[in-house]
């Protein structure tokens, strides 16, 4: 599990530098490394959105760990 949850979090991460950069300076990452294979950026984006749902779970583990 270990190993799963710092792929979600690395992953999560691009997607936040992505997301970033897009505000900052309206410029897409993924789009531009991808462009010319929609797919992958599609696939790119569906994986980012996965980590997010699955980081969610660590607020549970953030509250076991406080009692």
């Amino acid at each position: 599990m270990k190993y799963l949850k710092c792929i979600a979090l690395t992953i999560a991460i691009i997607g936040a530098i992505n997301w970033g950069l897009i505000g900052l300076f309206n410029f897409d990452l993924v789009s531009f490394i991808f462009g010319s294979i929609p797919m992958i950026s599609k696939i790119i984006y569906i994986l980012v959105g996965i980590c997010g749902i699955y980081l969610i779970t660590f607020y549970g583990q953030l509250h076991e760990e406080a009692e």
